[in-house]
Formats: structure tokens, sequence, C-alpha cells
């Protein structure tokens, strides 16, 4: 995974004539990461890909960053963030580093607009909501659950069947499947909580060859551009390769478990450079006879960890609502809350549902994150007899 896929129609060999009904060509393009030595797709436009009507600077898009203050652990309260606008001008940073953004969007509107992130993968996790991603290599349809992965340079929107609220990863490297996932050849091997089958690839491919006025806002070295196109962006009558948006739902996601307490990397999901993106969903817990279900404490040594909470009772933490935020920045140590491994011991299952990133470099919080920091949570562990 990624693995290869085609739609549409497309020559017998590459770089080849590949002509239209009157004669003319399609118009060829190889799109590919790491200098033509990483993935790549080939697709054919109906136009020249280059072609740009006019241009206009939006300025600048790289979050800023407060002092981080004294090291403490840290929650957010972000189903306090307002409604509006659609998914990209939605985005509200919550905190990042040089490897990854992590943002909140709470959208009520679709995308008039086309959009490419030249800089950047990005991972739009549905935490409610549902719609259609369309882009240049097709259509996928999401719904609640579905983490959303669209490569560099994609143009798509986003149509909207109501409000919704993501929980977006952005980050200057490729997301993929943990390599201790896949063999040699890049299967997925058995043991893996995933396969190739829960994957949902574009799909109706809808070639359009409307001419007039496009825009389409570029996202690349920090910056925001607004191009007019005057041809349809979405212009490819066919298309092969490996690199495309694809979506895998958290609910596919199945759950390693064992008899005694799991460590956090069976929740890996996705890798990418310096950090990691992990799965909670509902499970079984250990199966020893004097198990503690609820995780031992330990240190972040050497990652910072993030958590945000979709749905569901998550035993270890109190005081924590949906749609808040958690890091537990390295150099301090955590775990449950005084009681709550006593609590859990017994328990056979859990209900809960969320979305961890833990990065290898400090994350710095945004002025954003600050105003709705629930600021008693680090005291959370002083309650009770203080043991």
């Amino acid at each position: 995974m990624p693995f290869y896929h085609k739609l549409g129609n497309i020559p017998h060999k590459r770089h080849t004539q590949f002509k239209k009904e009157d004669g003319a060509l399609y118009r060829e393009e190889v799109m590919g990461l790491d200098g033509f030595s990483g993935i790549q797709s080939i697709l054919y436009h109906h136009f020249l890909p280059p072609r740009v009507l006019k241009t206009e600077d939006f300025g600048s898009t790289k979050p800023e960053y407060a002092e981080f203050g004294a090291i403490r652990h840290r929650a957010l309260k972000t189903g306090e963030l307002p409604t509006g606008g659609d998914p990209v001008s939605a985005k509200v940073p919550m905190m990042g580093n040089d490897d990854v953004v992590l943002s909140l969007s709470v959208p009520d509107q679709s995308m008039d607009y086309y959009y490419r992130n030249a800089q950047a993968y990005e991972c739009y996790f549905v935490h409610e909501g549902k719609g259609t991603l369309n882009s240049q290599f097709g259509s996928l349809d999401f719904v609640s659950g579905d983490y959303i992965v669209i490569p560099f340079g994609t143009t798509w929107k986003m149509d909207l069947d109501g409000p919704a609220r993501f929980f977006v990863i952005e980050t200057p490297s490729q997301i993929e499947a943990p390599k201790r996932y896949r063999n040699n050849y890049g299967q997925m091997l058995e043991h893996a909580p995933y396969c190739e089958r829960d994957i949902r690839l574009p799909e109706n491919l809808e070639t359009n060859t409307s001419r007039g006025e496009f825009e389409v806002r570029v996202k690349v070295r920090d910056n925001l551009s607004r191009h007019i196109l005057d041809y349809h962006p979405l212009d490819v009558v066919g298309w092969d390769g490996f690199l495309y948006p694809w979506i895998f739902s958290i609910h596919d996601f199945e759950p390693i478990t064992g008899r005694l307490h799991m460590p956090p990397p069976i929740h890996q999901t996705f890798a990418a450079r310096n950090f990691v993106v992990c799965s909670f969903v509902p499970r079984l817990f250990d199966y020893h006879p004097e198990g503690i279900p609820a995780p031992y404490n330990h240190s972040n040594v050497n990652s910072d960890e993030m958590i945000y909470y979709c749905d569901g009772n998550f035993m270890s933490r109190k005081g924590i609502d949906w749609a808040d935020i958690t890091l537990h920045p390295f150099g301090l140590p955590h775990g449950p809350q005084p009681g709550a491994t006593e609590a859990s011991i017994g328990k056979e299952s859990t209900n809960e549902l969320a979305v961890m990133v833990d990065t290898f470099h400090p994350m710095n919080l945004t002025k954003q994150a600050l105003e709705i920091e629930k600021k008693d949570y680090q005291a959370s562990w002083l309650e009770g007899d203080g043991n």
C-alpha cells in the first residue's frame, strides 16, 4: 500500500501518442514524488496542465506558535470551536512542528473552488459528517470515521452533505502503512490490523472539458496563491499508477489484544516522517486473571503524545469530553488519573474511539489552541490521597 490502480482511458504504452477523436493529442502528465524515484501516476489531460490565466497572492499559511511555557500536560476543548466556512478555510491549527501540523476544521458549507497542497500530504479524519472528495483522480464518498488521505499536488474539492467536523493531519512526508505490516513486495501481512481490501480507491472519473474561469488555490512554500484557469481543472480522461487519494475507515481497524496490557504501537495505523498515527477502537481488554486493563504509567522520553477524543468513554482519562485534545509532552511521565487504574480491574472491554499522533520532535502550540486550553488538566493527577 499504496498499490497499482487505474481509471478511465489510457494508451497501451506510456509516453506515446494518445489522440482524441479529432486527432489532437491528450496531454500527458507524470506526477510523482522524490525526484522520479518515489511513487507516481501518469495522467492524461484534455488541456495543457501549465495553463494559468492569472494569479494572486493570498498570503502566508504558516501557523503562529506561542511560547509553550513551563512543561506540563495540556488539554484543549475543541468542541467550542465555531462552525463556518468550507473544509479548507475552516481549518484552525492547534499544534505542530517541522514534520506535522495538526488542525481542526468545523465547516458548514462545500467548497466553491479547487485546492492543491503542493507542500504536504493531508489526512482528513472525518469525526462528523459526510460528503464527496472530487479530484483529477475521480471521486471518493466519505462518512464519519474515514481517514481521507490526499497526496502532494492533488487538485481537489469537497462537497458536503451538511455540517462536518474534521481532525486534519498535514505533513511534508508520505503517509503510508507501517513497514512492519508489509512484506518485501509491499503487500500487507497476515498479522496487520487491516489489509488492501479495506482501502477505498477513487472511482467515477468524470472528465470535464468546460471552458471559462475556474479557481484553484495552491498552497506551497507556506503561502497560498489563487490561480484562475481557463479550463476546468478536472479534465483528466484517464490515469494509472500508485499516487492517488484513498480512504481507510477507523471502523475497519482490527484491534490487536493480548493476555497482558499491550503497548501503544499495537494501535499504529499509519507512518510518516518522525511521527505515527494510531487508532483507538472498541476492543476486548487483557484476559490475564490478574491483569490491569488501564495503561501503565509511562514516560514520553523522546515522543510527544497527542490524542483527539472522538466517542465513548476513555477509562484512563477524567475530565476529558467529546472532541477534546490532550497533549502529553516528552520529559514527563503520564498515565491513568487517580482511581482509574482500580476502576478498570475486572472490565472486559472498552467502547472508546480516538486518534493519536505521536511525534518524535516536540510540538508547539498555536495561539488559537491556548484560547481553548483546559487550564486545570495538569492538576487532575492531584485528586485523591496522593498515592
